[in-house]
């Protein structure tokens, strides 16, 4: 059985929505991962318009922290928590969503995530995400799968961390070159996927999205990951 994760940072919803959709649409993700998800105005309404214009549903995320995790027909959401992470003071409020999902017949713990510009709160946070996370995970038999926009790239301390206890997708099975931001020439790999035990990366990269509509959709481009259940 393969699953199909995706993570993909929208900012608001701030450039083109149609294009958004297209990007979305195109990936054809079972359980997609949001951030910069609508947090202001009619903010449930505006995240629910765009899963649906994907033909998806919003299965967990609440309005702080501006994270959501989408799923699409055939996942099963047994579960949804969101948690704000600690508050740091002149820092933006950070969130975690976590979405406990079966797809054919795996049990994924599937969190989105959205780190701080601030290394020393990215740390911080990226210590309490993982414990969150592997907690909803232990409680529900699932596979801990953690998505998400890491301001940082691959040689960095939270990034290190959360590669010491979960496989980052890309270098076990690449796809193209990687490279998520800017979505304009992107220069850097700050979104990625982290897998844990029992999940085998097929591949793990870039979308076949329209390269116009990659540019005009948002500012990252997103990660999109083929995963198979192990056997026991």
């Amino acid at each position: 059985m393969t699953v199909r994760i995706a993570t993909y940072n929208v900012r608001g919803m701030k450039d083109s929505v149609p294009a958004l959709v297209r990007v979305m649409s195109a990936m054809r993700a079972d359980v997609l991962c949001v951030q910069e998800a609508p947090r202001f105005f009619f903010w449930r309404g505006r995240r629910t318009e765009l899963a649906q214009a994907a033909n998806m549903t919003v299965a967990a995320g609440g309005r702080l922290g501006g994270v959501a995790v989408y799923v699409g027909a055939g996942v099963r959401l047994l579960h949804a928590e969101h948690h704000v992470l600690k508050i740091f003071l002149g820092l933006e409020i950070r969130g975690l969503a976590i979405a406990i999902v079966e797809y054919g017949g795996a049990r994924l713990a599937v969190a989105s995530i959205h780190l701080d510009l601030d290394a020393a709160a990215r740390f911080h946070h990226t210590r309490q995400i993982v414990g969150l996370v592997e907690a909803a995970a232990a409680r529900h038999g699932a596979i801990p799968v953690i998505c998400g926009d890491l301001n940082e790239q691959s040689h960095e301390s939270s990034w290190r961390y959360l590669a010491g206890r979960l496989a980052d997708g890309y270098p076990r099975a690449p796809r193209g070159d990687g490279l998520t931001f800017p979505a304009r020439g992107p220069r850097e790999r700050i979104d990625a996927i982290f897998v844990g035990a029992g999940l085998e990366v097929i591949s793990c990269g870039g979308t076949d999205a329209t390269p116009s509509d990659l540019v005009e959709a948002t500012d990252h481009r997103p990660v999109v990951a083929d995963l198979a259940v192990r056997a026991p």
